[in-house]
């Protein structure tokens, strides 16, 4: 069997079920800004503000957007302190963490790419 054959017969034992779960991980990975937040989380942003300032260029609706999101999908983990004022912290989770360390191969390849210039 060749190669190219092999191939496409492995990427064809793939379960539907696998693939819709991969595409929902995909479309989660590829908001806008979800990238840049977590990056700054694993960077040690944990206040609002922090966020902000480590992701350049983000309004603060849609920071407070993408941290509630991202907090429900357990990527990062929301403390609540009771003070006056309260304060929110947000943090990575061990999934978050996960992910993060999945994605850096994407990263590289995606630097390669850019340093090879055009195909």
């Amino acid at each position: 069997m060749s190669e190219r054959a092999a191939e496409l017969r492995r990427y064809q034992q793939i379960p539907e079920a696998e693939c819709r779960t991969f595409t929902d991980a995909l479309e989660l990975v590829g908001r806008r800004w979800t990238g840049a937040i977590l990056l700054a989380a694993m960077r040690g942003a944990r206040r609002f503000s922090e966020y902000r300032a480590m992701v350049d260029g983000i309004s603060d609706r849609l920071l407070a957007q993408r941290l509630k999101e991202l907090a429900a999908d357990g990527l990062l983990e929301r403390s609540v302190i009771p003070s006056t004022p309260v304060q929110i912290r947000y943090a990575p989770t061990a999934d978050g963490r996960e992910l993060m360390a999945v994605l850096q191969p994407l990263v590289s390849w995606s630097h390669r790419r850019r340093s090879a210039g055009p195909a």
